[in-house]
């Protein structure tokens, strides 16, 4: 089992914590009532970078993305132990789940907007915490879409249904919709894994720009994926990460065997 905190050598070849940790996990264990589904996992994650999580179905990866705004707290007889720390604070000794969720937001596989305008999907999560200002939700509205690179493609058709559109535009919507609560973390659980390559492409350009203002964390099925849009990468198997390393180097020299083997399509 790889444990994956980031460090970096000192000018007097000591190795020391890499800096800008945006999250950091230690010793996580999660329990689906008497199955256990994540097993000690540690893991450092930059601020401003996109790792991604990859693995074989069933292998913990998505589970492990939904402890880190406590998702897994909605399903019965989940317990869970060690911490999560984010930008300090340990996130599971905090009552205050919705000030995380603010903090940390999530774009699911499908896209799930709600049967309303586009206008009002993005709107809702600032309305929802008492913004009421015409003007201030104007502005957030259309901040938040051109950030999710699609402003253009409805800015004269706010008011009509955001079920209109096709799935890559609705995803691009839940992606504004998630960047109008100003997180600084953004979950993604196979954002792309419904859509077309096209949409695909343009997701994960999309990505490559929002890295600039937030910290990413994407599971996804997808190898060439993750070698595009990421730049660490850690490997899951089950319930472990068994490597955890720049992108670059998970899929041109891993040190594990299972690692290259998942790499080169041997299993999984």
């Amino acid at each position: 089992m790889a444990i994956a905190i980031l460090e970096r050598e000192s000018a007097a070849g000591e190795k020391v914590p890499e800096t800008n940790i945006k999250i950091s996990v230690r010793n996580l264990n999660l329990f689906y009532g008497e199955k256990q589904a994540l097993f000690e996992v540690s893991i450092d994650i930059k601020e401003k970078e996109i790792t991604a999580l990859i693995g074989p179905s069933g292998c913990g990866k998505s589970t492990f993305l939904r402890t880190l705004n406590r998702m897994n707290d909605l399903i019965d007889g989940v317990k869970i132990s060690g911490s999560i720390v984010i930008d300090g604070q340990d996130i599971y000794k905090s009552n205050d789940v919705i000030k995380l969720r603010t903090k940390v937001g999530m774009v699911f596989q499908k896209p799930n907007l709600f049967p309303m305008s586009i206008y009002d999907n993005v709107a809702y999560g600032p309305k929802m915490h008492g913004i009421r200002n015409k003007a201030k939700l104007d502005q957030i509205v259309e901040e938040s879409l051109r950030g999710a690179a699609i402003w253009d493609e409805v800015k004269d058709r706010l008011k009509t249904s955001a079920l209109g559109l096709s799935g890559g535009q609705q995803q691009r919507v839940c992606i504004a919709r998630a960047i109008a609560m100003k997180p600084d973390v953004i979950l993604m659980d196979e954002p792309t894994s419904a859509l077309d390559p096209i949409s695909t492409l343009k997701v994960e350009e999309l990505l490559d720009e929002m890295k600039k203002d937030y910290t990413i964390v994407i599971v996804t099925h997808n190898m060439q994926q993750a070698a595009r849009v990421s730049d660490r990468t850690a490997f899951f198997l089950n319930g472990e990460i068994i490597e955890f390393a720049e992108t670059s180097k998970i899929f041109s020299t891993p040190d594990d065997q299972r690692t290259e083997d998942y790499v080169t399509g041997r299993f999984g």
